[in-house]
């Protein structure tokens, strides 16, 4: 899930545009992105948020990074207009190696990739640093409870997050404790997921 590739990427790219269709929604309307935003998603997927957002930031510029190849190439293929342009930039790497200079976005999304964050926190410090001061952070991930009962969502695989895990994630960052809000929100199926929405 972290890393897709081949056949079964392709599959798995194309049941992630399904199933997160709700919580991109979600995590892109608490990000209240602004015509002349420069926004960063980490970890676009096959790239269905980057076109949203490139839409909202319509004066702006928007910065993807994702760890498959895979990813990129398919991102790349249904956003080619918005790269062109030079509107979109997109990139394969991982979230500690972006090549921008501090306070470098307004805004960054993350849709249900912090179960692949550094353990460390340095994933969540870079991005920490990418913010501009009065920047924001909008990012979801399905709640603990209901991740239990995934058998794909080993701890080995998957890092988890209750309520106060996911508040201390951002904390452990540098986001000031008053500037986390995590709101839970209830999707189909009985999933229940939690959005978080930072300010630095």
């Amino acid at each position: 899930m972290r890393h897709p590739s081949g056949l079964v990427g392709a599959l798995i790219a194309r049941v992630m545009t399904h199933l997160n269709k709700a919580p991109y929604r979600l995590a892109i309307d608490a990000l209240q992105v602004k015509s002349r935003d420069r926004v960063l998603e980490l970890g676009f997927g096959p790239g269905a948020g980057l076109s949203e957002l490139v839409a909202r930031a319509n004066e702006g510029h928007v910065h993807g990074v994702d760890f498959s190849p895979q990813m990129v190439a398919m991102a790349l293929r249904s956003n080619f207009a918005a790269v062109l342009s030079g509107r979109l930039t997109i990139e394969q790497g991982t979230f500690d190696s972006v090549a921008a200079s501090d306070g470098a976005f307004d805004k960054i999304l993350l849709v249900n990739t912090l179960y692949f964050v550094d353990p460390l926190g340095r994933d969540m410090q870079e991005a920490w640093r990418l913010l501009e001061p009065g920047g924001r952070i909008s990012a979801f991930v399905t709640e603990r409870k209901t991740m239990d009962r995934w058998p794909f969502a080993r701890p080995d695989t998957h890092r988890a997050f209750s309520r106060s895990e996911l508040h201390d994630l951002f904390v452990a960052a540098g986001f000031p404790s008053e500037r986390v809000d995590i709101r839970a929100v209830e999707l189909p199926a009985g999933i229940r997921g939690l959005v978080a929405i930072c300010e630095k």
